[in-house]
């Protein structure tokens, strides 16, 4: 999948990163999420799986654009 074909719901330049490429969250053509972060190493996830660190201003900011 590419990026293109996501809808950025956050780093829309409101937040503390702006338009930078940092932690984000996308939304996919199927209402799945996809969280771009810091890479996490706070435990070891199951093969094929990563964990990432995002934030909370970041989740609050995907919130708001979805209208939660």
């Amino acid at each position: 999948m590419a990026r293109e074909e996501l809808t950025r719901l956050t780093g829309n330049g409101n937040g503390e990163c702006g338009e930078k490429d940092c932690p984000n969250v996308y939304r996919t053509a199927s209402g799945s999420f996809i969280v771009q972060g810091d890479l996490s190493d706070a435990f070891r996830p199951p093969q094929g799986e990563a964990l990432v660190e995002i934030p909370e201003a970041v989740l609050r900011e995907a919130i708001r654009a979805l209208g939660w």
